[in-house]
């Protein structure tokens, strides 16, 4: 085989195994949350006793030392800590968490961050939403802001660049 054609055939395994890995890692994990990690990452507990690091899908909540970091992490601790969640995940981030919709009963623990206004919808993923998910997180957010909830009480609080994605460019 010539050598274009074995560099061409190995690109395309490349790509058909890397293709593999991310349809395998699509996953749904059943199990307790062990761990608040922050506003927007928790640690889950499989009945295997695996524990995974979830990273909610759909906002992005203040970071551990930011304002309103603290609050966002303690609201999401009431809302998740020691309940049996429902974590529908579709790929890894860059630190290596799964990125999942996190369900207690039918209500996603990200929505209900992103409505409380201690998290902003994360734009930049937002192509990853259906519509209607979209929808529901770009009305939490106006209906946060608007009543001043969370982080929205800030009259200085603006959205960055990273949850903004294209709506800020």
């Amino acid at each position: 085989m010539a050598p274009a054609v074995r560099a061409l055939a190995l690109c395309a395994a490349l790509v058909a195994g890397a293709m593999d890995t991310v349809a395998a890692e699509e996953e749904l994990i059943r199990g307790r949350v062990v761990r608040v990690l922050d506003g927007d990452t928790v640690s889950v507990r499989d009945a295997a006793r695996r524990q995974h690091r979830v990273r909610l899908a759909g906002c992005d909540a203040p970071a551990r030392g930011k304002p309103f970091g603290e609050r966002s992490r303690q609201n999401l601790a009431a809302l998740l800590h020691g309940r049996e969640v429902e974590a529908r995940c579709m790929k890894r981030d860059r630190y290596g968490r799964l990125v999942c919709d996190v369900l207690i009963g039918s209500r996603d623990a990200c929505l209900e961050q992103v409505r409380d206004g201690l998290a902003w919808h994360y734009r930049y993923f937002a192509h990853e939403q259906t519509p209607g998910e979209r929808a529901r997180f770009e009305d939490a957010e106006a209906r946060a802001r608007a009543a001043r909830r969370g982080l929205w009480a800030d009259p200085s609080a603006a959205v960055p660049e990273r949850s903004a994605g294209a709506a800020a460019r």
